[in-house]
């Protein structure tokens, strides 16, 4: 894809504001489908790669689509973080987190944990009949969870949320708001805070926790390394399973006979959750830059150009899947762009597919008995960088 005669600059779409982007992206995706390999979007002020075939070969070849950036807000406002470092640099620290989420430590120590902590959280409201999942279930599960997960023992959901939505506004505050700079400020302080408070127990007692996995690694993070790593966890680490909790409900509620056939046989429930994060996939772009002039796909980059990797997009191609626009549980099984691709795969992948696909959703339908909407019209889905829905009302029979 990278050598084309039929060269041409990159083609913008200037018509779409920033505010419609956010509130539904797919039409725009679909005419950058359209248009070529590479698009600008001039609302968001960004160049877009929207196709999954181009999506996949960018991804394979990172010495001309590199993760590194020094000039990236992310670098700024949490550090130089895995995400954005290539080759070697990249492999060492991600070698040492991953211990603690491989498959089988999501299996022999965060399930049972998570367990507790699911019963928990339902035990709060499953006797009222009505509630919005975004606010009693999804984000003090997902809050909660990572909390476990990393390591810290004495920060609330609600701090996790403070700290994750604001370092996510800090990493996309391309305006450079004085007020959204001082509120990631103040998250990555808070973040370092709490590592500094946990860091002794967990060099003293060796545990399943990531902060335990990176300092008794074979070759341990430095402090530097763990504050970034760590924020780059907390900040797209709440989201995504929080997110697509919802998504799958709401899929699922909607299309009542696929419920049913699901429940019907709870083996199910992973294609499901597969589906979801598909059909709006939680983390919808992430960057590249381009590191030397090249002709992609018929469409000439310069070097220094940043990419956004549009896989909310490209799960959405309907060259690869058919009436992608569709929530399919029984569609074609295909692999999609969800958690990435490449040596950036989503380190916490098997965690979010136990909690989401095999705990939380089909517990909640168990506990929950006749779940269903109590408003479509009152359920908001939102965002197109990170995209899911932000308010899901719903009933059942108490």
């Amino acid at each position: 894809m990278l050598a084309d005669d039929n060269r041409a600059t990159v083609p913008a779409i200037s018509d779409v504001s920033f505010e419609e982007l956010l509130r539904d992206p797919y039409p725009t995706f679909d005419r950058a489908r359209d248009m070529a390999a590479i698009v600008k979007i001039e609302a968001a002020n960004i160049m877009v790669a929207t196709r999954y075939d181009d999506i996949m070969a960018m991804e394979r070849d990172s010495e001309i689509f590199s993760s590194e950036n020094p000039q990236s807000l992310v670098n700024k406002v949490m550090g130089h973080t895995m995400m954005r470092k290539d080759g070697e640099a990249h492999a060492r620290e991600r070698k040492a987190i991953e211990p603690a989420l491989r498959p089988g430590s999501v299996k022999s120590c965060w399930a049972p944990r998570l367990e507790t902590i699911f019963n928990e959280v339902i035990a709060d409201f499953e006797n009222d009949g009505e509630a919005d999942l975004f606010h009693a279930l999804a984000a003090p599960m997902a809050g909660r969870a990572l909390a476990e997960v990393l390591g810290f023992q004495d920060v609330s959901w609600q701090t996790m949320a403070l700290w994750s939505q604001s370092l996510i506004d800090g990493a996309g505050n391309y305006s450079g708001d004085p007020e959204i700079s001082r509120k990631a400020e103040d998250a990555a302080k808070g973040v370092e805070d709490a590592i500094n408070r946990a860091l002794p127990f967990h060099r003293d007692n060796p545990n399943a926790s990531v902060l335990s996995s990176m300092i008794h690694a074979e070759d341990p993070h430095t402090i530097e390394q763990i504050y970034a790593n760590i924020k780059v966890a907390v900040g797209g680490g709440l989201n995504e399973p929080r997110d697509s909790i919802l998504t799958l409900v709401l899929g699922m509620l909607e299309n009542p006979d696929q419920l049913e056939r699901v429940k019907a046989d709870p083996n199910l429930w992973p294609t499901a959750f597969e589906e979801s994060v598909r059909w709006i996939s939680p983390i919808g772009m992430y960057p590249r830059r381009v590191t030397r002039d090249v002709v992609f796909s018929g469409v000439q980059l310069r070097e220094g150009d940043q990419i956004g990797l549009c896989v909310g997009a490209a799960n959405r191609d309907a060259s690869r899947f058919s009436d992608p626009d569709r929530f399919d549980v029984f569609r074609e099984k295909k692999s999609h762009l969800a958690f990435g691709a490449g040596p950036h795969f989503c380190a916490g992948t098997w965690v979010a597919r136990h909690m989401v696909g095999r705990l939380v959703v089909p517990r909640l339908f168990e506990r929950l008995r006749n779940l269903r909407l109590s408003n479509r019209e009152a359920v908001r889905i939102h965002g197109w960088v990170f995209r899911g829905p932000v308010t899901l009302p719903v009933i059942w029979d108490a």
